[in-house]
């Protein structure tokens, strides 16, 4: 059966206008006049006072399976993905056992595939169990994912960063990056990619200092790519455990001025789900996936920033680091969108939240931009109606 959107505003990278839209399994197409004898079987949706856009892809997400699915597993995350207008996720490599061997990667994949909410990515390990030096088997892993990262630890043996340096350009994958110290990591890891090549991707970026290099080292024309979380834009100052730690107001304006001057690349949840006990006991992290677009729009809102580029940096780049193809009004395939109410504002609250834990700092907190539908090739995957 067809879907259609009448009355909507459609917005993607480079697009903003009210149109009619018509889907029909994975195609979508614009329609001028509504009383075709064809169209009468659709369901038809009123989107007036509503956005449709192309869903979000997260390419920094913490599943916690296997080994730790009591905080989250692949499928509550999922869920929890697809009610912040996610279709495609990529999780991080620190599950226990660690993600670093076709064993545990095939897992992940074929439980992800059997529930079919989202398009699950998994990130490998770059080291053995995490470890400072023994190198994951590269040839072996990229038949499976080309996204490698030791999220949650920062490589900090020097020559084993020179090696993944070097592997990610041999075998063409991405190395995804945790600096901690954010800005001395992040200062060697751009020494080390200027010196030896490779494909870098730095993750969470948080402070003033650390945009300011990425900035020196992109006009250069050094190959890298960087992200910055919601939870970073929308906040500063908060005591919250999560690492990297919120920053000052004047990190927070950095990150902003990093977004509109291209310098920060896309937007990543760092979606880090934990237990009540783990947060007493000084785990790291929030959840970030149900309230990502909220948190960026109620900050792009109240600076007066042009809402194509939320998603430019949520949608079309991310899906450009992916290699897959970014959905865009101007084709006919692809028909993953999120529509949002932006007038409807909502209080965030742990009895709505679908991920298994709600360990996030903006309870209570009002936000606009409730996400009313989530649809994954031409399915609805989430209903708010």
């Amino acid at each position: 059966m067809s879907m259609i959107i009448k009355n909507i505003r459609i917005i993607d990278s480079i697009t903003d206008r009210i149109t009619n839209i018509i889907i029909h399994k994975n195609s979508f197409a614009e329609i001028d006049h509504l009383d075709k004898q064809e169209y009468f079987s659709s369901e038809m949706i009123d989107g007036k006072q509503m956005v449709l856009m192309p869903s979000f892809i997260d390419l920094h997400c913490h599943l916690r399976d296997p080994g730790y699915t009591y905080k989250e597993d692949l499928i509550s995350g999922q869920q929890a993905a697809i009610h912040g207008g996610f279709t495609t996720i990529c999780c991080m490599a620190n599950t226990s056992p660690v993600c670093d061997n076709p064993k545990i990667i095939r897992y992940i994949k074929e439980k992800a595939e059997s529930s079919d909410i989202c398009e699950v990515i998994p990130i490998s390990a770059v080291t053995k169990n995490l470890s400072s030096d023994q190198l994951v088997n590269f040839k072996e892993m990229i038949q499976y994912t080309h996204l490698f990262s030791n999220d949650g630890l920062p490589i900090l043996n020097e020559n084993t960063m020179i090696e993944a340096l070097k592997a990610s350009s041999k075998y063409h994958f991405t190395l995804l990056t945790h600096s901690e110290p954010e800005v001395e990591i992040i200062d060697r890891d751009l020494r080390l990619l200027e010196h030896y090549g490779g494909n870098l991707h730095i993750c969470h970026v948080s402070k003033k200092e650390s945009v300011q290099l990425i900035r020196s080292a992109k006009q250069k024309k050094l190959n890298l790519s960087c992200e910055v979380t919601p939870h970073h834009l929308y906040a500063f100052g908060l005591d919250y455990i999560v690492h990297p730690p919120f920053g000052k107001e004047k990190d927070r304006d950095e990150l902003l001025e990093g977004l509109l001057d291209g310098t920060i690349d896309i937007i990543a949840t760092d979606h880090a789900p934990h237990s009540k006990k783990d947060k007493i006991n000084g785990a790291r992290g929030l959840i970030g996936f149900e309230h990502a677009f909220s948190l960026v729009y109620s900050i792009f809102k109240e600076k007066k920033i042009d809402l194509r580029l939320i998603s430019q940096l949520m949608s079309e780049k991310p899906a450009n680091l992916l290699n897959i193809s970014p959905v865009r009004f101007d084709q006919k395939s692809n028909a993953n969108f999120v529509l949002i109410d932006l007038e409807k504002k909502y209080e965030i609250n742990e009895k709505n939240i679908l991920s298994k834990s709600k360990n996030t700092p903006f309870v209570g907190k009002i936000v606009p931009g409730q996400i009313i539908m989530t649809i994954k090739k031409g399915e609805i995957k989430y209903d708010y109606r």
